[in-house]
């Protein structure tokens, strides 16, 4: 069931690239029952402004009901750290991400929320999601207050 998997349980360095990050999966059955919501938050992202190259970061919510798959969740963390080095505007990265997580497990449904710091004052939020949620799941709020800074 895990035989394929390349990096859990072995000395794995996050990719050069998001490009290069392999994304890897478990089995998922449900046995009975609604479907599930899976969440990964990650409240430490970072990437660089592909202008300057000053560091940005972000906190990423990401919501997925599975089919098949299961995100492998070390592979996940690789490959968010792949972003550390990689030049890109914010709404890019955001949707990169949830697209490389549907494309891999080929979720049922994803949404992500990228709640990106301010940088010279202005804050960008940054949503995706792959459709519809499907009918009866049970899907909590992402928990993140817009930034208000001191107001």
């Amino acid at each position: 069931m895990t035989e394929h998997l390349t990096q859990l349980g072995a000395d794995a360095r996050p990719a050069a690239s998001p490009d290069e990050a392999v994304l890897e999966t478990v089995p998922f059955e449900l046995a009975s029952g609604p479907a599930p919501v899976v969440r990964f938050t990650c409240p430490e992202f970072t990437s660089l402004c592909p202008v300057t190259g000053q560091p940005d970061f972000a906190h990423l919510v990401i919501d997925y009901v599975p089919d098949r798959k299961l995100v492998e969740s070390k592979s996940l963390k690789l490959f968010l750290t792949s972003f550390r080095n990689h030049g890109s505007f914010h709404e890019t990265c955001t949707v990169t991400v949830g697209q490389r997580i549907a494309q891999a497990t080929q979720a049922r449904w994803l949404r992500i929320g990228g709640y990106w710091y301010p940088r010279g004052g202005i804050p960008i939020d940054v949503f995706w999601q792959t459709g519809e949620l499907p009918a009866g799941v049970f899907l909590p709020d992402q928990g993140v207050p817009t930034y208000r800074g001191r107001g």
